[in-house]
């Protein structure tokens, strides 16, 4: 009987103390320099989010922050390595659609679930855009789909990977006009920056990214945008028309986004930090001016709002890949 209640007390009293240093590390919360994962190449969407992101975050954690970039596998690699990092908060992921929506749906056994995060903030939205080197033939996107109809297996596009939003948009094209899942052939590349260098180099023949990659290149007209996912016409490239503009409205389903995310079983109060410094950095000048000068709208929303988009990210791309039978092996 003195044996049982020994027993009883010391694991209530072990509770106890896990509880307050729960507690502690929470109330001490950062305590170390912040490592924010970009599962995708240097030059990418993903990496230049992440390098904005910690430029600002000194201000408001009085820490230091890096950005690491752990490639591979459509950013499943660094993904998994936030996932599996200690939930106190100094490691975090900069999610993205591909990662973070696309690949848990299309995608049966993938090693996470889409919701195996601490949602932390959406950081930024980025409009779609695809585009053909300059000295293209290909002068609107009409020009295109019939050169895809004309010659179907034919033509090749760039991606950041099997399962990103850069194959998604071609595949929704495809299936809306009846072309095939093969329509055009997918050259898979590590990130976005490679995918636009395709382009640029004539590897392929079309690329469909995030704006934020493909921008500089078609500011210096290297590159000729097509059309953009977005309702209104893209600030920056007031010449060239919509999805539904150009009359493809269906492709306005397809836009990227940025996100931090921690891992799963984040405390509460460390998740409420991240998320008071985040909603500082959505008023920061330095931060909003470089977002915008990458081709991203800036558009910061609570950890709450966080895991409701990501809900509906992830249903858009299952039902997405559901119609057109996409099963990532």
């Amino acid at each position: 009987m003195k044996l049982g209640i020994i027993r009883s007390v010391a694991a209530c009293c072990g509770a106890v103390l896990g509880f307050s240093a729960t507690i502690a590390a929470a109330q001490s919360f950062p305590s170390r320099p912040l490592l924010v994962v970009a599962p995708f190449s240097a030059g990418g969407d993903s990496d230049l989010a992440a390098r904005n992101l910690t430029a600002v975050l000194p201000k408001y954690l009085k820490q230091n922050a890096i950005v690491m970039n752990k490639v591979g596998a459509s950013g499943a690699i660094g993904s998994e390595y936030v996932k599996n990092a200690t939930p106190d908060g100094h490691t975090v992921l900069l999610a993205r659609v591909g990662s973070q929506a696309t690949l848990p749906a299309l995608k049966p056994d993938l090693s996470y679930k889409w919701n195996d995060f601490s949602f932390l903030g959406i950081l930024e939205l980025n409009p779609y855009v695809c585009a053909v080197h300059s000295d293209s033939a290909y002068r609107t996107f009409g020009d295109l789909v019939e050169a895809i109809r004309k010659a179907p297996g034919k033509l090749r596009y760039s991606t950041a990977g099997v399962g990103t939003i850069h194959e998604m948009g071609p595949q929704l094209l495809f299936d809306v006009q009846k072309l095939g899942k093969d329509a055009a052939i997918q050259i898979p590349y590590k990130g976005g920056g490679e995918a636009a260098t395709a382009v640029l180099g004539k590897h392929v023949e079309f690329g469909c990214s995030n704006i934020g990659t493909a921008l500089p290149f078609i500011r210096s007209k290297q590159m000729r945008a097509l059309l953009t996912t977005t309702p209104e016409r893209y600030k920056e490239i007031p010449d060239v028309p919509t999805a539904k503009e150009a009359g493809y409205p269906a492709l306005e389903r397809i836009i990227g986004w940025s996100a931090l995310y921690g891992p799963p079983k984040m405390d509460r109060k460390v998740v409420a930090i991240w998320g008071e410094a985040l909603q500082k950095v959505a008023a920061d000048p330095q931060w909003t001016t470089a977002t915008e000068k990458i081709g991203s709208v800036p558009h910061i929303r609570s950890p709450e709002e966080t895991a409701k988009f990501a809900r509906e990210q992830y249903e858009t791309y299952f039902q997405l890949g559901k119609s057109l039978g996409i099963v990532l092996k």
